[in-house]
């Protein structure tokens, strides 16, 4: 598939990373959906378009993301209507504001009026979705939905339907890898760490965290977390991390489950006038990039969102030559990035 539109990169997903963002031109259509398409120009080569689909489904791609007010999610939507447009494909984008029963309602709504050719839906609250999804293999209408079957209450996969995961054990094990590395390297094996975990409740935050200590203690056995926090933000982080470090002034290693818990804890060090010889995360955001690539990080665990959008788009083009088929589950490709890297 040609990649030539891609343009610039964004930070994205709960967890801020990388996402990229292609050109393309908007219009709005009056109901609150942004409907894109885009051509080749005549001194261009054209991008390579999917093939004409089986059915009679229009070459219409409904997204559905969480909301447009978070900025990842609106680079999400650049980079899946600049992608669909140089594919052939018209994009709508729709606009929940993170309500569960707006996003059930203009999913629903596009779906009853016969524009759909196929959906692409990042679910508010998946259990709310699974009426939508019967709707669609219904109609024979091919979908792309975030988590596992079982999250919609399916027993397996399904016709019709494709589900894309982030692996989290895989993410929390090579944090706790990566993390067990830099100590082994920089302190000798043997540190006081502290941790930023996800809020509980978050997607995945169970399996990341048991992970990460598994693969830590096989990595650096017989270090130990001293204490954790829970991540809501950077500048919470850097306060937490403040007060984490009065009790613990001894502590030299951070890991952190998202970009903004590893940032706030740098800030807070600093402003406390410590060195911080290890700090990891599972982000990967350009500024993280570049700070470990500048050697004040020694490791992120990045998502690498740019590929997932491109496997998602094309397998959903895929899927719609054949609607009744069972769709395949996907996985968000990761990338570990340290200094040696």
């Amino acid at each position: 598939m040609t990649r030539h539109s891609l343009k610039r990169s964004l930070l994205a997903v709960g967890a801020a990373t990388t996402l990229v963002i292609l050109t393309a031109c908007s219009s709005s259509d009056g109901t609150g959906e942004a409907s894109t398409s885009a051509e080749p120009s005549a001194t261009e080569p054209a991008a390579m378009e999917s093939e004409a689909p089986a059915s009679d489904l229009p070459k219409t791609l409904v997204f559905a993301p969480l909301a447009l007010s978070i900025p990842a999610m609106q680079g999400l939507s650049d980079g899946v209507s600049g992608y669909g447009g140089s594919q052939g494909w018209e994009v709508i984008v729709q606009d929940p504001k993170l309500d569960p029963a707006t996003q059930v309602q203009q999913v629903t709504e596009v779906l009853e009026s016969g524009r759909a050719g196929a959906l692409w839906i990042i679910a508010i609250a998946p259990a709310s979705m699974t009426d939508v999804l019967h709707a669609a293999q219904e109609k024979g209408v091919p979908v792309l939905i975030n988590g596992v079957p079982a999250d919609y209450g399916f027993d397996g996969p399904q016709a019709g339907i494709t589900f894309d995961t982030i692996d989290y054990e895989a993410g929390g094990a090579a944090l706790g890898e990566q993390t067990g590395m830099c100590i082994n390297e920089k302190l000798g094996g043997e540190a006081t760490i502290i941790y930023g975990a996800s809020p509980a409740g978050t997607a995945g935050k169970e399996e990341s965290d048991a992970a990460f200590l598994e693969a830590l203690e096989a990595t650096a056995p017989g270090v130990e977390v001293v204490q954790t926090w829970d991540i809501t933000d950077r500048a919470a982080s850097q306060t937490d991390v403040g007060s984490i470090l009065q009790a613990h002034p001894e502590v030299d290693v951070v890991a952190a489950a998202n970009d903004e818990g590893a940032l706030g804890a740098i800030g807070a060090f600093k402003a406390a006038g410590k060195d911080l010889p290890c700090v990891t995360d599972f982000g990967g955001n350009d500024e993280v990039l570049g700070l470990v690539e500048a050697g004040t990080m020694y490791a992120t665990v990045a998502l690498q969102f740019e590929e997932d959008m491109i496997q998602s788009f094309d397998t959903l083009a895929e899927m719609q030559m054949d609607p009744t088929a069972v769709g395949p589950e996907l996985t968000v490709p990761l990338k570990v990035t340290n200094a040696a890297s």
